[in-house]
């Protein structure tokens, strides 16, 4: 999988970008060439959040949570870690992208004069932000930096950012992102790697990136992942991956290299070798049966 904040660096000429720190606010002008993907679907993941603003078009995030269908005028706030990102057609998609870091939305919040109400941490990956008329001028305000032929001061973009999260934050309408927020602080290491890997097991990441989502170092996450999981995350993704493509191929008619595809496998011949190891049978043989016994019904 592709890290989408590296493919955003890599292409200036489709994305104006304002850097502050390990921060980016960056305008996709979505030009005929860029409108095209390689493939329907593309494997991507970051390490930091980001929030974006649709100005035109649609696509569509998948998560091991659910689908979101983002469309125009959408204002979106999306959890670091995998997703896959479908095209929808020859569709454009113009967005006003920010990456925001942990630390940085804890700093921000740390320093409000109201302290942050705690909700029940119950959010999602991708989270629909309330687009408040205070919101709308903010993302009105931050297009005239676009037009300019000279690049705004970092102090000045450091402020940006933190009035967007500040303006997030004061509305109560985002009770999920606002739990979200409230977690960066006070949730404790074990929970946030629970997390991480509960919303990405289904995503071909390598190891150094489950850790680095959950601030860890490689042989910390392994020796934690350990005493949680009482198993290595090699097995452990394995079992899980595999329930996970029973699932699909049962429950909601994957094909066979769908459900691979989606569960997180290098090839559908990877898939089916492991497969028949785990359930006795290949995944095919597997599909079949499951579909003769509710014809049968």
């Amino acid at each position: 999988m592709d890290n989408f904040l590296e493919r955003v660096l890599q292409h200036p000429q489709y994305y104006r970008q304002f850097n502050c720190g390990k921060s980016l606010i960056t305008a996709f002008n979505c030009p005929m060439e860029a409108r095209l993907m390689k493939s329907r679907f593309a494997g991507l993941w970051t390490e930091h959040n980001y929030l974006f603003y649709v100005i035109d078009g649609r696509k569509i995030w998948h998560t091991a949570g659910g689908s979101y269908d983002i469309q125009k005028d959408s204002c979106v706030f999306v959890r670091k870690g995998g997703f896959i990102l479908e095209q929808i057609l020859d569709t454009g998609f113009c967005v006003m992208l920010f990456f925001i870091p942990d630390d940085f939305i804890c700093e921000t919040l740390q320093a409000r004069t109201k302290p942050l109400v705690s909700y029940e941490q119950n959010f999602e990956p991708v989270m629909l932000i309330e687009a408040s008329e205070t919101l709308k001028g903010f993302f009105l305000s931050m297009s005239s930096y676009y037009t300019e032929t000279r690049d705004p001061d970092p102090s000045l973009l450091e402020i940006k950012f933190k009035e967007l999260i500040l303006n997030i934050a004061d509305n109560t309408a985002n009770k999920d992102l606002l739990a979200y927020f409230s977690s960066l602080s006070h949730e404790p290491q074990t929970v946030l790697l629970k997390r991480v890997m509960a919303d990405n097991f289904c995503f071909n990441l390598k190891l150094e990136t489950y850790a680095q989502l959950s601030n860890r170092s490689l042989s910390a996450f392994k020796r934690d992942f350990g005493k949680l999981f009482q198993s290595t995350p090699g097995k452990w993704l394995l079992e899980k991956r595999l329930h996970h493509s029973l699932h699909l191929l049962n429950n909601q008619n994957k094909t066979v290299n769908e459900a691979a595809f989606e569960s997180g496998f290098q090839s559908p011949a990877h898939f089916s070798r492991a497969f028949k190891a785990r359930f006795g049978k290949g995944p095919t043989e597997m599909k079949r049966i499951n579909s003769q016994g509710v014809d049968a019904r």
